[in-house]
């Protein structure tokens, strides 16, 4: 009992962060859409508020009818209206709900089609630094808890307003000292309710955050390879003390929220249970006096219920509000980052026919973390702000449509950060890519996708059929072009005896496929795509002597006729190469044919030399 109360007290203590400013003028901006149906839940709402300090009246008028010995017909006359109202109010309940789901639903459908489009825009730099799962609760747990709270919240609010008018002026009228009374208690409803708003927005960041950790551990630990690392390694017990111990700082928030709400709202009820007693004793001592009616009476103990439960509800409505406000805010940063690769206003296309690829003077450095990531997505206090230093010095080369360029070179050298810049996976810092003399910045992102394909050493595959992993690069493939694609990469035949064929599931990243058989479905999706120029990123790197013999004869199927830009740490694949530039630091240093760079006796010399001396021997 005494950790809950010193939970509870060091959740009142700290000093809550303050929401970031035009958070609520974007909510309503995210709501315009669906006035229409906010428009007549709003109405509904009014209607339902009318009938419901309606009741206490006529209640009042039953009683006073009782006492003066009316007949019956009146009173179950005003029975019938009191039930006729229940009634109406419950099919004015189910109206408002089916309302309420509507709008709710269609802004969690708006806020989740907003990130995830905005995400897909994002530059790869921000999902090699994201963490997944705190990006996934962003679209999952952040969207759902705004779209909750502020349903139910505009419900509440609306309704309580209604009410507490209605029964603040009716109460009035009826007996004004009696009203008076009532609201002396008021100033206690409002003064807590702005620090509570602020303390209860802060622990729902804090395990908004945690629960994001929660979710990025789940997702890593659970993919083939986070689970093959953990195993290896002997980690689960690590895994789940680690995983516990971020549970159990959510529990301690949910402690620490529950009571706090409660305390919040028991002191409340109090105080709507004690001016209750203060109408019940005044307005009994009227009665008695002769200045008030009995059935007064109980119309305004029945209208206190009215007014302060209304009272409570508002009270309450700044903590949702602030609650909900934090999950707006925290799908708001996701939407505010800068894409930095965006698609020019008026763009071009690539001209028809074979395309030739030229680099001139490319100056280009990584950009810091700062300028496309947030803190909270890599669960950390404050973002890298290192980044910058150029890492291409000056590069410049042209490829004429239908040649092959080779880009060899050890470790570091800026050989992929090339390949990058092509399908423009980043932008150059100065300088130019261009394809078929065209600047790839003027380019539609449509047509530079139909132009450029990509094949990476991880050949990536998404956890679904061969078929559709295949048709994502084009899903109007038809069957034939689909089985041609795979017999040029080598495939057919494994893929018919299969028993589920084309059918077949891959698993996550292609996991139940060898890693031979997965970089060779990758080529046959390109082949499928039929782009114009194909960068090769070390696609064999991490293959056996006879897989790479495979993927090899595919890739000889995929280049034919194509302009190619290949990267490659193994020489043997580049030696028929139409040009070789061999990089270092950042520069080309040397460049020409294979026969031409071996007789310069210089840095490619040595690599080829040191490899295939190297090669016999691991034979």
């Amino acid at each position: 009992m005494d950790n809950t109360w010193s939970l509870m007290y060091s959740a009142m203590k700290e000093k809550p962060k303050a929401l970031a400013r035009g958070t609520t003028r974007r909510v309503a901006r995210f709501a315009k859409p669906h006035w229409r149906r906010l428009a007549v839940f709003l109405i509904l709402t009014v209607i339902s508020a009318v009938l419901a300090v309606t009741a206490p009246v006529l209640a009042g008028k039953v009683v006073d009818g009782i006492i003066a010995g009316h007949d019956t017909g009146l009173v179950i006359g005003l029975a019938l209206v009191i039930a006729a109202l229940a009634v109406a109010d419950t099919g004015l309940g189910l109206a408002e709900r089916w309302q309420s789901a509507r709008i709710g639903e269609g802004l969690i459908l708006d806020l989740r089609r907003a990130v995830f489009e905005h995400v897909q825009k994002m530059p790869v730099a921000f999902f090699t630094r994201t963490r997944t799962g705190a990006l996934v609760s962003r679209l999952n747990n952040d969207v759902i808890g705004a779209q909750r709270t502020f349903t139910a919240t505009l419900s509440g609010l609306v309704t309580n307003v209604i009410q507490l008018a209605l029964s603040l002026a009716v109460m009035m009228t009826l007996s004004w000292q009696v009203t008076a009374l009532a609201l002396v208690l008021l100033p206690v409803f409002v003064l807590p309710a702005r620090r509570m708003g602020r303390r209860m927005a802060a622990l729902q960041r804090e395990s908004a955050n945690l629960n994001a950790g929660m979710t990025t551990q789940m997702t890593e630990r659970f993919s083939a390879p986070g689970a093959t690392l953990v195993k290896l390694f002997g980690r689960p017990v690590a895994e789940a003390d680690d995983f516990a111990a971020r549970a159990g700082r959510v529990r301690d928030i949910g402690v620490r929220t529950a009571m706090l709400t409660r305390w919040f709202l028991s002191s409340l009820t109090l105080v709507s249970a004690l001016a209750q007693a203060l109408v019940y004793g005044l307005g009994g001592w009227l009665a008695l006096k002769g200045e008030l009616a009995p059935g007064t009476v109980v119309a305004l103990a029945l209208l206190l219920t009215r007014l302060y439960s209304p009272l409570t509800a508002l009270a309450n409505v700044r903590v949702d509000v602030m609650t909900a406000l934090v999950s707006f805010e925290r799908v708001f940063e996701v939407l505010d980052l800068d894409p930095m690769i965006k698609e020019k206003p008026d763009p071009v296309r690539v001209p028809a026919g074979g395309v030739s690829v030229e680099f001139t003077d490319v100056r280009f450095g990584y950009p810091s973390a700062d300028k496309y990531s947030l803190a909270s997505l890599e669960d950390v206090s404050t973002l890298d702000h290192r980044g910058g230093e150029e890492v291409l010095h000056g590069i410049s080369f042209r490829a004429e449509a239908g040649q092959l360029v080779a880009l060899v070179g050890s470790s570091g050298a800026g050989k992929s950060t090339i390949g990058s810049l092509l399908p423009r996976l980043y932008d150059v810092d100065s300088g130019s890519v261009r394809l078929s003399d065209v600047d790839v910045r003027d380019l539609s992102f449509e047509s530079l996708r139909e132009t450029v394909g990509v094949v990476t050493q991880d050949g990536h595959l998404f956890h679904d059929t061969i078929r559709a992993n295949l048709a994502y690069a084009r899903p109007e493939a038809t069957q034939a072009e689909i089985w041609d694609a795979l017999g040029r990469a080598r495939l057919a035949d494994l893929i018919r005896g299969l028993p589920d064929g084309l059918e077949t599931l891959v698993g996550e990243r292609g996991y139940r496929l060898s890693g031979g058989e997965r970089q060779r479905l990758t080529i046959a999706r390109l082949l499928l795509a039929q782009p114009r120029v194909i960068v090769l990123d070390e696609a064999t790197a991490h293959l056996d002597s006879e897989s790479e013999a495979a993927v090899g004869e595919a890739l000889s199927s995929a280049l034919e006729g194509r302009t190619a830009l290949v990267i490659a740490h193994r020489l043997s694949t580049i030696r028929a190469a139409d040009q070789i530039l061999v990089l270092e630091h950042g520069e080309i240093v040397e460049r020409g044919t294979h026969d031409e760079l071996l007789a310069l006796e210089g840095r490619y010399a040595a690599l080829y030399h040191t490899q295939f001396d190297e090669e016999p021997a691991a034979a």
